[in-house]
């Protein structure tokens, strides 16, 4: 629990500096849309950019690990998007959002940290691959939804063609691509540039956290409680027992690489969410209010299933 707790709590302690500037009136609502539009269009392409520049293309490609974590992440989707369609009826937008926020997890900012404390080098390569699968496909998924809702009064070709723009323009989209690209041609990131990216792409996390401390101050955590319990439940629950059964009653994986899997998809909601959902003014409070209470019960839920799997 001491390995969980010290690399959660500087995660909530960011949310709640956050709210107590806003609270205090250090800082306006405003700065709030700042800071998240900082992050979309600056800080997260370049992280984006700079991690997939890094990976290693055919180190990637691990098919057991693979099928289990994004068969869990399928599955928890698609089972977060049929309970939210008829349990919590939304817009189109507001589902997929709310699918996002049920499967998104925080693997960049905790996971990579929490998998290096359990299992050393031999976690750096799962966590790299799991924040890849987060940002270059889970992502991309949630943008596309939205804007096929946004372009719902469009013919068909065009709701088609509006969507592919949409995603095509998204600089996360841009970012991971030509990261991936630079990777896959094996081109060397000059020094100088790497620098940029790291110092840049460091600022994405503390910057999303801290705008989202800032965006619930006046705002009710516990409203629409019922919902937000479910996506908790889905995303510290759920999700990692699908993966689970993934890695280890089907695919009968490596003893690491399988808790690894299992870890990342225990994971709490990542800022992303919030990001993503505050870019568009669509479901920013649902996620918000799931990024904070995922974050403060993964403590206990983490902790209990690092001691079931037998780690630390």
């Amino acid at each position: 629990m001491a390995a969980v707790l010290n690399i959660i709590l500087p995660v909530f302690g960011i949310m709640l500096t956050g709210y107590l500037c806003g609270r205090f009136r250090v800082l306006g609502e405003a700065s709030s849309q700042a800071l998240n539009a900082f992050v979309y269009y600056v800080s997260l392409p370049a992280l984006f950019f700079i991690s997939m520049a890094r990976v290693e293309i055919g180190e990637a490609f691990h098919a057991p690990f693979l099928m289990a974590f994004g068969g869990g992440l399928l599955g928890s989707f698609g089972l977060a998007m049929l309970i939210g369609t008829f349990v919590f009826p939304n817009r189109l937008a507001a589902l997929g959002l709310h699918a996002i926020t049920a499967v998104f997890s925080n693997t960049g900012y905790l996971g990579i940290p929490l998998l290096l404390t359990a299992f050393g080098e031999a976690g750096k390569l799962p966590g790299i691959i799991s924040t890849v699968i987060m940002g270059a496909v889970v992502m991309p998924v949630g943008l596309a939804i939205v804007e096929i809702d946004l372009s719902q009064d469009s013919h068909p070709l065009r709701i088609v063609r509006n969507v592919l723009i949409g995603v095509a323009k998204s600089p996360l989209v841009l970012s991971a691509v030509a990261g991936l690209l630079v990777s896959a041609l094996g081109w060397p990131v000059p020094v100088a540039l790497a620098t940029f990216g790291d110092i840049l792409g460091a600022a994405a996390a503390p910057c999303a956290l801290f705008a989202i401390g800032l965006f619930m101050v006046g705002r009710s955590v516990t409203a629409g409680l019922g919902e937000v319990g479910w996506l908790v439940g889905m995303k510290l629950l759920v999700h990692p027992a699908l993966t689970a059964w993934l890695a280890y009653g089907v695919l009968r994986m490596d003893p690491v690489w399988a808790a690894a899997a299992v870890m990342q998809a225990a994971l709490p909601t990542g800022a992303l969410a919030f990001v993503l959902a505050q870019q568009y003014g669509i479901y920013v409070q649902r996620a918000t209010a799931a990024i904070m209470i995922s974050t403060v019960l993964s403590v206990v839920t983490l902790s209990v299933l690092l001691t079931f799997l037998g780690v630390g």
